[in-house]
């Protein structure tokens, strides 16, 4: 089972809901790039090449990119491309330029482009366009923008001359603009202007915020430096290096932006992006005391090198709490030709495994001598995973104290819903209606505070579905949170046990397959080995999901919710004998858990599937009432 499957997947649900249910595109991440300064390309969030074959069509995409809120008249597109050519056969020349763009872009076309018999528009909303990040901000004392013009020196859309003489006047027309502002950034940045840093993660997105700004321009770095002392945790990103003899300088620092609008998308930690930091010529890769600025808890680093049709990109993630220590490293080989490919490297190979490295360090004890709201989350999580009923108390109780001291933290009321839920489902809340209000009303403020938190989102629509068994709004939520951050491994993971519940386990392990390979060293994956368990149970693959069950309930011996997959699996294996010990363990952990509770309890949507998970109950020996 391959990833390319579930994304595939993932589109097919999106393309499939009312974009209207989601809200306004303006208030999440654009869901395709689009490059138009050097090689053009156009990927998705996920990394899949949405840029068109034919050279007419990339004009056409090129030039929607740059039109004045990306509309314009059919008729003059048609002219502009085939100027040389009789209207009779410049018309269906165009339409076949028409069609070949909305199939590039498949089930996000409905999405990214609206067609009329008079005009054609490209929804900016939803794309992010290098071009226009380069060229739009009008602030002497935007820093950031400065600094990204500067580097973005290929030119526009470079493969695209002598398209038609046209096509071609505009075009140097674009680049003259384009060049012009790009001169006028220099030479601001030459006069000197304010050195201000950019934050990434400590608000809402809103539509005035394009990915290259991934995140609100902040404060001063002053302002940043007080900012440790309030608990957050801060990481940097800076500029990535590149061996002169690659001539990708540019890419290096693309490179880097990326990972910072990639982790600015994590509500743990603020992050501070390329374009704030600085090195010194001579510097490599970063040093003990080569750090400029300070106050940081974790540098991420890099460079770019490889000669021809190959290069290599080297990260790595330091921590800075004592000394400046390597805690995590990948090399990565990448062909000239798969650099459409290059989101999908930073979100699945890069960003996905940054996030879970820096989780699991700052969930040591003692790891710092304070803890602010975060911090104290931190702790808890790894006690909860662990579904030992001292340790998962105690996480509740460092839960509580978090919400005494921010109130409104919209991630620790997501992980304090998320502790409700599995208290429930071990057997352990004396008021299952009240834990349930309680979970609900956790979840419920957490996306009112923040409805751009992808990690709460997330945790709301399992919500939806485990309390409410509204599985048709979890799948809404779970959509959304995938959008704003593809690269939250726990959320592909936990909306895979919805599509179990809605009877649909083919599509629960390819979103388990995403996981994996986002998050390959998840030091809670036996946790959730029990969602395969239970995809296997859904499937009627028995033999495999006793291969797993076994596995994960000898990881997690007192996971309750392990068990039962399990248990069902080796009742219609006609394995009763074999299925008696983990039978008593169930029992002794959940006395009340009968075939009769679980068909009314447990959420199920097809009543056939209802049927044959409790007749693999009985078969195992589990008491009808």
């Amino acid at each position: 089972m391959t990833g390319t499957v579930a994304v595939a997947e993932q589109k097919r649900r999106v393309a499939a809901l009312d974009v209207g249910t989601l809200g306004p595109r303006q208030a999440t991440y654009p869901i395709v790039r689009i490059h138009l300064l050097g090689s053009m390309r156009a990927t998705t969030c996920f990394g899949d090449n949405l840029l068109p074959r034919s050279k007419k069509t990339r004009a056409l995409l090129g030039y929607l990119c740059l039109a004045p809120g990306g509309k314009v008249s059919r008729a003059h597109l048609t002219t502009l491309l085939w100027d040389c050519v009789p209207a009779v056969q410049a018309r269906p020349n165009f339409r076949q330029a028409l069609k070949e763009l909305i199939s590039a872009f498949g089930s996000l076309a409905n999405e990214l482009i609206s067609v009329n018999r008079e005009t054609l528009k490209l929804n900016l909303d939803a794309c992010w366009v290098d071009a226009l990040a380069a060229s739009t901000s009008t602030s002497s004392s935007d820093d950031s923008s400065r600094r990204f013009a500067a580097l973005c020196r290929d030119e526009l859309l470079e493969e695209l001359e002598h398209t038609s003489a046209s096509f071609d006047r505009w075009l140097l027309e674009q680049r003259a603009r384009l060049g012009q502002r790009m001169r006028s950034l220099l030479e601001e940045e030459h006069t000197g202007s304010s050195s201000g840093t950019l934050a990434v993660g400590q608000a809402v997105p809103t539509a005035s915020h394009r990915r290259d700004q991934v995140g609100p321009a902040a404060s001063t770095l002053q302002g940043f430096q007080s900012s440790a002392n309030c608990g957050r945790l801060r990481v940097g990103v800076l500029p990535f290096l590149a061996d002169h003899s690659t001539n990708k300088e540019n890419l290096a620092f693309s490179l880097s932006q990326e990972i910072a609008a990639g982790l600015g998308r994590f509500r743990w930690f603020d992050v501070i992006a390329p374009v704030s930091l600085r090195r010194t010529l001579s510097a490599g890769f970063v040093g003990c005391h080569q750090h400029e600025h300070g106050d940081f808890d974790y540098v991420v680093d890099g460079a770019v090198s490889g000669q021809g049709k190959h290069f290599q990109i080297s990260v790595r993630l330091i921590d800075l709490a004592d000394r400046a220590y390597p805690v995590w490293g990948e090399r990565f080989d990448i062909a000239m030709d798969q650099l459409h490919r290059l989101d999908e490297l930073v979100t699945a190979r890069i960003v996905a495994r940054i996030d879970p490295v820096i989780l699991h360090i700052e969930g040591r004890p003692k790891r710092r001598d304070r803890y602010g709201a975060t911090g104290l989350l931190l702790l808890a999580i790894p006690m909860i995973f662990s579904m030992e009923r001292k340790k998962y108390e105690e996480a509740g109780r460092l839960i509580d104290r978090a919400l005494e001291l921010e109130p409104n933290n919209a991630m620790v009321e997501a992980w304090a819903a998320h502790w409700h839920i599995f208290y429930i489902g071990q057997g352990w809340a004396r008021d299952v209606d009240q834990a349930n209000a309680t979970a609900q009303q956790h979840a419920v403020k957490a996306i009112k505070l923040d409805p751009a938190n992808a990690e709460a989102l997330g945790i709301y629509a399992h919500t939806c579905s485990i309390v409410n068994k509204d599985f048709d709004t979890a799948l809404q939520y779970f959509d959304r949170s995938l959008r704003l951050n593809p690269s939250l491994a726990f959320i592909w993971a936990l909306s895979a046990a919805t599509y179990c519940y809605i009877g649909e386990p083919d599509i629960a392990l390819q979103r388990l397959e995403r996981y994996r390979e986002l998050a390959p060293l998840d030091p809670y994956f036996s946790w959730f080995e029990t969602i395969y368990t239970i995809a296997y149970t859904f499937k009627g693959d028995y033999e495999r999901a006793v291969l797993v069950g076994r596995r994960t309930v000898k990881a997690h011996p007192d996971f309750v919710a392990g068990y039962k997959p399990l248990v069902a699996s080796l009742g219609h294996l006609n394995r009763r004998d074999e299925a008696q010990p983990y039978v008593q363990k169930l029992l002794s952990l959940d006395p009340t858990f009968t075939v009769e509770s679980f068909g009314r309890i447990y959420c199920i949507k097809k009543s056939s599937d209802r049927e044959r998970y409790m007749a693999g109950l009985r078969l195992a020996g589990i008491p009808e009432r």
